[in-house]
C-alpha cells in the first residue's frame, strides 16, 4: 500500500513541480520592483480609462482603441478594488506568472517533465517576459491566452468529440477579443495541425471553431478599422527588425547566451512533436504581421509577445536532446543510462547551473529594467515637477494636448493650475485627454493672461516641423508672437517652461530679451559667460538638474523596444498615443531622435 501511495505521489511530483517552479520563478520576478515609481504614457491611458463609468468607456470605444475595450472593462472592475500603479500592473504579473505555467505545461505534454520544467523557467527569465509583465496593458494577458489556446488545441487533437473544441474557440475568441492582432496563432495552429498529419475528424472540429471566433471577431474588425490611425507612426519593419526580435526572444540579446540559445533552437528541431507546435507559433504570427506590414504597417514586437512561448520551447527541446546524448556517453567501456538515478541527476543539477547562470548573467539587464528611467517617460516626474513650480490659478498649456496625460493620471501636481486650452474634459467628451479650444478661442483665452506654463515635449517645440493640426499650430504661433520664454525646465524628456507676455505691465519684472523665441535654448536670460547647461532661473532649488537638453536620449541598441522598453530609437516617428475623434486629429510631426509617446494599439 505504502509503495503504491509513493508511486502515486512520485507521478503527481512529476506532473506538478515543472509546472509550479516556472510559475513561482515568473511571480518573483514580476513582483520584484512592481513599484517603479511613477506611470508612462500608456499606462496612464489604461488607468484613467479604467476609472470611468462603463458608460462613459462604451462611448469612447466607439471612436479609439475599441482593440483594448475588453481590457479596459476588466481593468474597470480590478481598480475598483483599490486605484494605484501596483494594482494596476498586478493582472499582467498574474498572466505572465500563468504563461510560464502553461509553457512548462506545454513542455511536460510535449516532451517531458525536464524539457517542461526548463521551457517554464526560460520564459520566466527572458527579459522580454519581465518587461510586459510589469506593464498596465494588455500584452501579457494576450500571451497567456494564446499559451493557453495551444494546450487546449493539444488536448483537442488527442480528444474525441466535438466537445473537445469548444473550451478552445472560447479561449481563442477571448484572446483576440483583448488584442485582436493575436489572429495571426490561427494560422500558426493550423500549421500545426498540418505537421502533425492529424485526422480529418479533428480537422472538422478545429475549422468549426475557428468559425465561431471569425464570426465573433467581425465587428470589432469593422470597429478597428475606422481606428487604425493609431498605428498611423508605424513603419514597414525590415531585417533590423528580424534580428531584433530574435534578440528579443532570447534569454540574453547578445554574447554566449544568445548564440547558444539559437544553436539549442536548432537542436530542438530534431524533437518533432515539440517543433510541430513550437516553430509555428515562433513563426508564423511575426511573419504574417511583417509581411502584412510591408503593405500596410502593423507590426511592433509587442504585439507577437506571444510567439516567445514558441522560442522558450524549441531552446528546452534541444537543451533536453543533447542531456540524453551526453548521459549516453562512454565512461571507461561502461555507458551512462539515461534512465538512471546518476544520470538524472547529474543532468538536472546541470540544467538547473545552467538556467541560474543565464539569469545571472542578464541580471544587470533585469534591474535596469524595473526603473522608471527605462520607460518611454515618467508622468509622475513631470506631476512634481508642476507642482513644485506652479503658482495657484497659474495657466497651463499642454504641447501638444497629449501631455495632457500628465495631468490625468497625477492630478495632484496641476490642481491648482488651470488649463487654458481645454474646452470639455477627457470623460464627458469620450476622448483619451479631452477636446481643446478652437484656434480663435485659443487665442482669445491666451490674450487674457501675462504667463503661462507650457508642459511640453521637445520634439513639438521644433519650429522646423509644425504641426498639421490647426490649434497646436495656434499655440505654437501665440507663443513665438506675443510670449518670451522665462524659465525652463526639464525632465526625462519633458520640459516645464513659464513664458511671460513680451510687453508685461510695470509691475511685472523684466523677463528675458524679446528676441529669444520660444523654440530657443532653455538658457535665456543667463548670466553672462554662464556655461550652457546652467539653469536658467538664478537660485534654482538644490535637486533640480540642468536642462541639458530636452530628450534623455538612450541607446539605440536597447533589447526591448517594445513600446516600450526604452527611449524610441529615431526610426519612431513622434505620433499622439492615438487619434480620438475627427476633431481631435494627431498632430505629432515626424521629428527624427525625438521620442514620441507610442500609439497604444
Amino acid at each position: 500500500m505504502k509503495s503504491g501511495q509513493s508511486r502515486g505521489s512520485g507521478r503527481f511530483g512529476a506532473r506538478v513541480m515543472p509546472v509550479a517552479v516556472p510559475m513561482a520563478v515568473m511571480l518573483a520576478a514580476g513582483l520584484w520592483g512592481l513599484d517603479r515609481g511613477g506611470m508612462w504614457g500608456d499606462e496612464s491611458v489604461t488607468f484613467q480609462v479604467a476609472q470611468r463609468t462603463v458608460p462613459q468607456i462604451w462611448r469612447l470605444l466607439h471612436d479609439v482603441d475599441a482593440v483594448h475595450g475588453l481590457y479596459y472593462l476588466l481593468m474597470h472592475a480590478v481598480l475598483t478594488v483599490h486605484p494605484g500603479e501596483v494594482v494596476l500592473r498586478l493582472p499582467s504579473v498574474c498572466a505572465a506568472t500563468a504563461t510560464a505555467g502553461l509553457v512548462a505545461a506545454l513542455g511536460v505534454r510535449l516532451a517531458g517533465p525536464r524539457v517542461g520544467l526548463w521551457a517554464g523557467v526560460l520564459y520566466a527569465i527572458t527579459p522580454m517576459t519581465g518587461h510586459y509583465a510589469q506593464e498596465g496593458r494588455s500584452y501579457a494577458l494576450v500571451a497567456a491566452g494564446v499559451a493557453g489556446s495551444t494546450w487546449l488545441l493539444l488536448r483537442g487533437v488527442d480528444g474525441t468529440g466535438a466537445r473537445a473544441w469548444w473550451p478552445y474557440g472560447t479561449v481563442v475568441a477571448l484572446t483576440c477579443v483583448l488584442h485582436e492582432l493575436a489572429v495571426p496563432v490561427l494560422g500558426a495552429h493550423a500549421v500545426t495541425l498540418a505537421l502533425l498529419r492529424v485526422s480529418g475528424r479533428v480537422w472538422s472540429g478545429w475549422g468549426r471553431a475557428v468559425g465561431v471566433v471569425a464570426l465573433l471577431l467581425l465587428p470589432l474588425v469593422w470597429v478597428s478599422q475606422g481606428q487604425s490611425g493609431q498605428v498611423a507612426w508605424l513603419v514597414p519593419p525590415g531585417w533590423d527588425r528580424v534580428g531584433r526580435l530574435a534578440r528579443n526572444f532570447s534569454p540574453g540579446p547578445a554574447g554566449p547566451v544568445f548564440w547558444g540559445a539559437l544553436l539549442l533552437m536548432a537542436v530542438g528541431l530534431r524533437e518533432r512533436r515539440t517543433a510541430a507546435v513550437a516553430l509555428p507559433l515562433l513563426l508564423v504570427p511575426p511573419g504574417v504581421l511583417m509581411a502584412v506590414s510591408q503593405v500596410r504597417p502593423l507590426y511592433h514586437d509587442r504585439y507577437v509577445l506571444y510567439a516567445l512561448a514558441g522560442a522558450s520551447l524549441l531552446v528546452a527541446a534541444g537543451a533536453g536532446r543533447v542531456a540524453g546524448v551526453l548521459a549516453r556517453v562512454r565512461f571507461d567501456g561502461r555507458r551512462m543510462r539515461v534512465g538512471g538515478r546518476q544520470a538524472r541527476a547529474v543532468v538536472g543539477v546541470t540544467g538547473v547551473l545552467a538556467l541560474t547562470a543565464t539569469f545571472l548573467n542578464q541580471l544587470p539587464v533585469h534591474r535596469q529594467d524595473r526603473t522608471a528611467a527605462h520607460r518611454p517617460d515618467n508622468l509622475a516626474v513631470v506631476s512634481a515637477l508642476a507642482v513644485s513650480r506652479m503658482r495657484p490659478g497659474d495657466p497651463v498649456l499642454f504641447v501638444p494636448s497629449v501631455g495632457r496625460l500628465a495631468a490625468l493620471a497625477y492630478p495632484k501636481g496641476f490642481r491648482r493650475a488651470r488649463d487654458i486650452a481645454l474646452r470639455e474634459s477627457a470623460p464627458s467628451s469620450g476622448t483619451l485627454w479631452g477636446l481643446e479650444a478652437t484656434p480663435g478661442e485659443l487665442r482669445r483665452r491666451l490674450a487674457s493672461v501675462d504667463r503661462v506654463w507650457v508642459v511640453a515635449e521637445a520634439y513639438a517645440l521644433d519650429p522646423r516641423r509644425p504641426p498639421a493640426d490647426p490649434v497646436e499650430r495656434t499655440k505654437l504661433a501665440v507663443l513665438r508672437e506675443e510670449f518670451t520664454a522665462r524659465e525652463q525646465h526639464a525632465r526625462d524628456g519633458v520640459i516645464l517652461r513659464l513664458h511671460v507676455r513680451r510687453h508685461p505691465p510695470a509691475d511685472e519684472p523684466p523677463g528675458v530679451p524679446a528676441d529669444v523665441p520660444p523654440g530657443a535654448a532653455a538658457t535665456a536670460g543667463r548670466p553672462a559667460g554662464a556655461p550652457p547647461d546652467v539653469a536658467t532661473r538664478a537660485g534654482r532649488p538644490a535637486g533640480v538638474p540642468p536642462s541639458a537638453g530636452a530628450t534623455a536620449g538612450q541607446p539605440a541598441d536597447v533589447p526591448l523596444d517594445a513600446p516600450a522598453t526604452a527611449r524610441r530609437s529615431a526610426d519612431v516617428p513622434p505620433d499622439a498615443v492615438s487619434t480620438t475623434t475627427p476633431r481631435q486629429p494627431a498632430s505629432r510631426p515626424a521629428a527624427p531622435r525625438a521620442r514620441p509617446r507610442p500609439a497604444r494599439w
